[in-house]
């Protein structure tokens, strides 16, 4: 992930739709788009597909098969940023896959061959990307999720220096929900600081998460309503996910 490190304040050096647009063509900079997308989306696109299939390897084998098509450029020629939000085309493109293996696997039936393509009964043709749906809300998740990783990672990778290192270990767990009751104390102690500097510095820290976890949002979505909408959307998928 490419992203200019005053995110707070000046426009991304990338953009997923960006990436999408640059990985069109047979340049070895549109192989290096389709790779980056592949590799930051992977988890999700696999989640849906193990929603959907029963067989764990054959959810993997599907997603390999997936996104193999990306990279041969057969997946994304249709993408425009104007359409929407990344995640729905993204999703869209899933369903067209799977609907595709479907159409290959009744034409072998019905001219007498066979493909192991053990799709579920519904039809995947007909449904909506809202992500209202239980596996489209399974993608959701798995995308927010990763999002969330995601901006984890490029805090992490903020405190690469050992001393910044060793301090957002001690912190991160307030960013994740994860600390337990009389911990402020402990922390503050281990650390040197007061409890008081310990809660500016959480507080620093979950602002500069939260700008982290708006500009991935923002890469994804063209407008800043949209951006606020994504948000909320997200962060209601994380609490059911939570719950």
């Amino acid at each position: 992930m490419t992203m200019n490190s005053g995110l707070g304040t000046t426009d991304f050096l990338t953009t997923r739709w960006s990436l999408v647009l640059r990985s069109r063509g047979e340049t070895s900079e549109a192989r290096a788009a389709l790779s980056e997308l592949c590799e930051a989306y992977w988890k999700p696109v696999f989640a849906y597909l193990r929603r959907r299939e029963r067989d764990e390897d054959r959810a993997r084998e599907l997603t390999q098969e997936f996104f193999a098509r990306v990279l041969g450029g057969r997946g994304l020629g249709g993408a425009d940023p104007q359409r929407g939000r990344f995640r729905g085309f993204l999703l869209g493109a899933v369903k067209h896959f799977l609907a595709d293996l479907r159409d290959r696997e009744v034409a072998l039936k019905r001219g007498g061959g066979s493909v192991p393509v053990p799709l579920e009964a519904q039809d995947v043709a007909s449904e909506g990307t809202s992500g209202v749906g239980s596996d489209e809300r399974v993608f959701d998740r798995a995308w927010a999720v990763n999002l969330v990783n995601r901006a984890v990672e490029a805090l992490a990778c903020e405190h690469a220096e050992p001393e910044k290192r060793r301090v957002f270990a001690e912190l991160k767990p307030w960013l994740l929900g994860e600390t337990a009751a009389g911990s402020q104390k402990e922390t503050a102690e281990r650390l040197g600081w007061t409890e008081n500097a310990l809660r500016v510095a959480v507080h620093r820290l979950r602002r500069r998460f939260r700008d982290l976890v708006r500009a991935e949002v923002a890469q994804t979505v063209e407008g800043e309503e949209r951006v606020r909408e994504e948000m909320r959307y997200l962060l209601e998928v994380l609490t059911v996910v939570s719950n």
